[in-house]
């Protein structure tokens, strides 16, 4: 079968937007971003971005959904490689924590950051991150309902909730108090949480 160059080409450019997008939308809000910005950061043509996009929601909405492939690639899919039950759970959060450490968004965390910017804002973004969020809350709470149905923890109540806020709280707090103490926090936090309810602690990690 013979590859269309121009198709390559043309999803090259489109991943190589799109990546860029991501990390502006991180430091300027993902209203902040629009065609003409993107061009000028990447040196192209506003009007050839408009093969791709458009309008700048379509931009935006393209965005999250770049935004969700690469928390799959980078947080979800390491994570679900742990063994089945709280393990995987712990990794999933230490991957998450390993993410924002390793500054791959310059301004942190995408969701975190969109959904403050827009839940106020009533429209398709915000329906579109709230279904984000959904899919997300559902997957940690899976991943609780499996740890307990595997008799690794004694009650999964709450533990959703505490894994999303100890990782917001940290990657919101990292630039003002800095992210070694933060992050470690936010480890030390849930390893507690998870070894109070543990039916066996000592399958979790040890951290100093």
């Amino acid at each position: 079968m013979t590859v269309d160059g121009r198709l390559v080409r043309g999803e090259r450019t489109r991943t190589a937007v799109l990546d860029q997008a991501l990390r502006l939308a991180t430091v300027n809000g993902l209203d902040g971003l629009s065609l003409s910005q993107l061009a000028d950061a990447l040196g192209v043509s506003k009007s050839g971005l408009f093969a791709h996009w458009r309008s700048k929601e379509a931009l935006q909405l393209a965005v999250i959904d770049h935004a969700r492939a690469q928390w799959t690639d980078e947080v979800i899919r390491p994570a679900l490689a742990a063994p089945h039950g709280v393990r995987r759970l712990w990794a999933l959060h230490d991957r998450r924590l390993a993410f924002y450490e390793a500054r791959v968004l310059p301004g942190g965390c995408f969701f975190a950051n969109a959904h403050f910017e827009f839940n106020a804002r009533p429209g398709v973004l915000r329906d579109r991150l709230g279904a984000e969020l959904a899919d997300w809350m559902a997957f940690l709470t899976r991943l609780t309902d499996e740890a307990v149905a595997a008799g690794d923890l004694r009650t999964g109540a709450g533990v959703p909730f505490v894994v999303e806020s100890l990782g917001v709280c940290a990657v919101m707090q990292a630039p003002a108090l800095g992210p070694d103490v933060t992050f470690r926090h936010a480890r030390l936090a849930l390893l507690s949480h998870l070894r109070a309810l543990a039916t066996d602690p000592s399958i979790l990690p040890e951290l100093s």
